[in-house]
This record gives C-alpha cells, structure tokens and sequence, in this order.
C-alpha cells in the first residue's frame, strides 16, 4: 500500500476534503506508513505523532516543473545555434519527442489540461503530494492538543515535534504559493492577488468549499507557522537531522521566506543564524571532489548525501526529472544553456571550452557539431527502485536538496546588497566563487588552474556594471526597473546595487540551474522572459510579461473540476509568429 492512499484512508475518515487531495500512487520507504491503516487509525500517543509528523514530508519534485517554465529551458524544434562555441555556428533544429502532452503545454504557459494527480512532475502530482503533508501535520497537530486536552503533560520531544510539523506545513504551503500564486509585491499589492487554500484544521467533511484568499493572507499565515516553530526546531528529534527540518534548515527556510517578502535584515539573520562568524563555515560550500569519482551516478551519490557538507537538507521524492532533461523536445541547451553556464567566449570568471563543468558542478555536457542533446547535472541523478524487475516497472526516486550552503551565502548576499551593504555582499558573492576556484587541490590546479579566474572588486566595475549586453544574462540597469511596474513600486533597486545584482544573477542562474530555483527568482525579480516554440509547423514567440497572469500556474484540472477557483480569470495568449534570422551570436571559439 502506499504512502498517500494510507494518509487520505485516515484523512478519509476524517473527512479530508475532495477538492484538494485525490489519491496518488507512491510507494513509502517508511515502514510506519506501510501498515494497514486500521492498524494506526488512533494516533494517541507520543511516539504514534512523533512517526506520523516524520512521515509527512512531501514526495513530489518541483524542479522540472519551475526549469520548464523558467528561461533556462528552450524547444529544440526552434532553430537556434549550438550550446557549444566550438561547434559550427550554424542554426539547427531537432526533431526530439516531448516526453508528455503536458510539457507541451506548460512551455507554452498554457494549463496542463493533459496531466494527472499521477503523472511525476506534474503540476497536480506537486499539488496532491503537498497538501497531503499538510493534511498529515494537520491529523498529528490535532492528536498534540488532544493529549493536552487530556491532562498528558506533553514531553521535550512532542514540543520539539509539534515545532517540526508547524514548519513543514508553512514549508508546504510557502511552495505551494510559489507555483499557483503571483508573487508576493507588498501587504498592499499581494491583498489583490488570489492566494492559496491554507489549510489549519482536520476537516470533518468530505466535501469542502476552499476560499483561497489572497496572497497577502497566504503569507501571512506562513510567517505564523514558521515563526511559532523556529525557537522550538532542534537537532536532538531524529538521529539522521538532514533528512528534517534541523536547525539550519529551519534558519535557511526562515532566510528563503524574509528574501521573498524582502525583509532584507532578517535575511541576514538567518543566514548568519546558519554560517556563524567563523569564515571557515563557508566550507558548507562544496569543494571540487573528482579523485574518485568517474561516472554520472559516482557524483550523484555524493551530491544528494547528507554527509555533504554543503546539503543542508535533504527530501526523498518521485520524479523522472533527470530523464526530461536530457535527450527530449525540452532541454537546456542553446542560448538558454550559453547564459545558464556563462558559457562564453568573453566570460569573465573562466575560459575553455566546456571549462571543468562536470568536475565543478557536476554537469555533463552532450553535444558537437550536429546534435545537442543540452546539459543535465548529476545532482538530480535518479534512482531506480524495482517493484517488479521481471516486468521492469516500479519507482524513479530523486533527492531534493531544497537548501544548500552555496544558495543560502548568495540569498545572503542578495539582502546584503538590498541593504546597501556592498562591501559585504559582493564579499559573499566572491566567497560563494573564490572558494571553489581556491578549493582545487595541486593535481587540479595544474589540470584546470588556467581556465579559472578568481573574482576581484574590480570585476563589478570592469564588467558587471557596463550596460551594454556582453552575454546573453547579464543586465543592463533598464532590466531592473521592471520591478517597479511589474511587482511594485515599493521595490526599487538602486543604481548602485545593479552590478552586484547582475552578478548575482549570473552566480545564482549558474548555481540553481536544473535544481528548479531560476522561475522562482524571475518572479520574485518582476523579470519578463519568453519562449519560442514550434506549433502547426510555424515557429511562435510567447513572452511572460509583468504582472501577466499566467506567472501564476493555473490549478491541476481535478482540483478546478472540483469546484476550486481558477488562478487565471480568463484565457491569455500573446504569442507572435516569428522568423528566425541567423544572426551573430557569441561564437567565437573558446580557448
């Protein structure tokens, strides 16, 4: 039986509603949950919650979802030139299979009406997983009060679990607003945006009208969650923290929310909850391990280990993002993967073809003069877990990595820069790439040292601040004044902060990228993208623009069939036809 349908047979019970959760077909690793549900019916004790609140983290992947909608992603049926600048620069385009109906869709910015509560990856796979964590701390909250309403004088350890399950329901539904809200503007702004169900309390109807309020209450009701949970997070709860909400965890996910609704001083100190005083705690960051490693998986297993230092937190998931990502319709590759990877004739920080990508992060580069096949990293390696291997059919398990060492130092540096603080945020920003280039042991420097280039001051000077395009990422000051039409007029960012902001740009997309963090970035930026595609054999450009509705993903089909308010109000396509001209692009060959 399986991990969900256990949850919603006691949710069930209970009468969880229908218009949030249908079930889904996942198979647990934690025995807890593969018991007969009549089995645990009566959660009443300390271990039966302290079990049930470890069994509630959600089991879906975001990542493919937010790469294909980001900018990081391009159809390879659209002619474009090749990801390699040592290739022949001549348009091409490929004939690759999409790998569902829906991905079709979603490239396209439209519902993905073809996609199942089943389907991995999907968007109503991320909505069903989500909310049935929070359905399953919602049933474990309600057992504490009812131990308490007995007289039980609650023990360290449910005080310490309660503080856990207040933080992954604000965890979940912080994720959830994410996807199928607009992004947070202000109090003001985010009251006119529609927001997401927030759901507090173990339904006792089957049924239920959901009123998804506004982004505003959204978040709102997150920051209580989450700020009644941070004194109480310990390490003391599990005997293997990273798979939990640990103490820096709890901090980092506390930095990630204040970095959303730009309260730029708690931001940093979250952060600096996490990193400390002590400079040597930025080796939280990874260093360039290759000694031993030699295939995909090798660097897979180190990337999605808890015993790595720079993972902070890890989540098992479902998903068969890896397959996406490499080989089909949709892939990183092109002028998506060239600004991904600062993968450039002129760039700034290295030089050489394909420069040491796989050894620095994990990446594996597949593409010459006549196919492309784009880039896919090791850290969102799949595993294959055999139900039936006669058969050949069971479960494809991914590690998320939801916050990391090297993400939370630039989020840092983001708030820092906010703050006026230059010195101190580009000092992050050439922390998070000094320490990699300096990391390299003497076999390495001898291998790789000439192609890589530490970062100085004078780079935000000499490069980042020019306004001319010298790539295809950096940003001229005019690309940031959309955050005062497009999110609000209350985020400005200064003309002094803009060169620290572009690198940062640049280091975050080159960090994140395939981890599924850029769209949430483009809109929390109030950044316009577009994509081209291929459709009835013409070739369309769709732009995101501000404030376009679509920047919310629309509900899965099933919660909207069930009565759940739409995130779109009407239906929107601006898509033009477009002529692909073969231009100069970048070409130069790297040496």
């Amino acid at each position: 039986m399986n991990k969900t349908y256990h949850i919603l047979n006691k949710v069930a019970k209970k009468g969880m509603s229908a218009l949030l959760l249908a079930p889904l077909a996942l198979v647990s690793c934690n025995d807890f949950l593969d018991q007969v549900p009549d089995e645990r019916a009566e959660i009443n004790t300390e271990t039966s919650v302290v079990q049930l609140i470890a069994s509630a983290y959600p089991t879906a992947s975001y990542m493919w979802l937010s790469e294909l909608l980001s900018d990081n992603i391009i159809d390879n049926m659209v002619p474009h030139m090749p990801t390699s600048s040592n290739a022949k620069q001549v348009l091409s385009h490929y004939n690759y299979g999409s790998y569902a109906m829906w991905d079709d869709e979603l490239f396209r910015f439209e519902p993905a009406t073809q996609a199942t509560y089943n389907d991995w990856d999907s968007p109503g796979m991320l909505w069903n997983a989500y909310y049935s964590s929070i359905a399953t701390v919602n049933h474990a909250l309600k057992a504490i009060d009812e131990l308490q309403q007995s007289g039980t004088t609650l023990s360290e350890k449910v005080r310490w679990a309660k503080a856990e399950a207040l933080m992954i329901r604000a965890y979940c539904h912080f994720m959830l607003a994410q996807f199928f809200c607009q992004a947070y503007k202000d109090e003001e702004q985010s009251s006119k945006d529609i927001g997401i169900p927030y759901v507090t309390e173990v339904e006792d109807k089957v049924l239920v009208d959901y009123d998804r309020g506004t982004v505003a209450d959204t978040y709102r009701k997150i920051r209580a969650d989450l700020e009644a949970a941070l004194p109480d997070i310990t390490d003391q709860l599990y005997e293997k923290p990273k798979w939990h909400f640990n103490v820096n965890a709890a901090h980092a996910f506390a930095a990630r929310f204040y970095l959303t609704v730009r309260e730029w001083k708690k931001v940093v100190e979250q952060a600096d909850a996490v990193f400390g005083s002590d400079p040597s705690l930025y080796t939280m960051n990874y260093s360039l391990f290759t000694k031993d490693l030699s295939t995909f998986s090798d660097y897979g297993k180190v990337w999605q280990n808890p015993t790595t230092s720079n993972n902070i937190m890890l989540m098992a998931t479902y998903s068969v993002h890896s397959r996406r990502s490499w080989g089909s319709r949709y892939s990183c590759a092109g002028p998506a993967a060239r600004a991904a990877f600062m993968y450039h004739a002129n760039s700034h920080l290295f030089s050489g073809y394909a420069v040491p990508t796989f050894e620095i992060i994990g990446f594996t580069a597949a593409s010459s003069s006549t196919q492309d096949y784009g880039m896919t990293t090791s850290r969102i390696d799949e595993e294959f877990e055999y139900s039936d291997k006669t058969a050949g059919i069971g479960y494809p398990h991914q590690i998320l990595m939801p916050f990391t060492g090297n993400i939370l130092l630039l989020e840092r540096a983001e708030a820092k820069i906010m703050l006026g603080d230059y010195t101190g945020g580009g000092q992050d920003l050439m922390d998070f790439w000094n320490f990699q280039v300096n990391s390299l042991d003497a076999d390495q420097k001898k291998e790789y040292g000439s192609y890589l280039k530490e970062m100085t001051p004078a780079i935000f000077t000499d490069y980042y601040s020019k306004t001319t395009k010298l790539n295809d990422n950096i940003l001229a000051d005019s690309a940031w004044e959309c955050t005062k039409k497009n999110i609000t007029s209350s985020y400005v960012i200064p003309a002094a902060a803009v060169p620290y902001m572009n690198c940062l740009n640049d280091l975050k997309r080159w960090e994140t990228a395939l981890l599924g963090m850029r769209y949430f970035d483009l809109k929390r930026w109030g950044m316009e993208w577009s994509h081209q595609f291929s459709q009835d054999g013409k070739i369309y450009e769709m732009k995101m623009e501000g404030n376009d509705p679509r920047r919310a993903v629309e509900l899965p089909w099933e919660a909207i069939s069930a009565g759940m308010q739409k995130s779109h109000p009407y239906p929107y396509d601006n898509r033009v036809e477009v002529v692909i001209k073969e231009e100069s692009d970048d070409v130069a060959p790297m040496q």
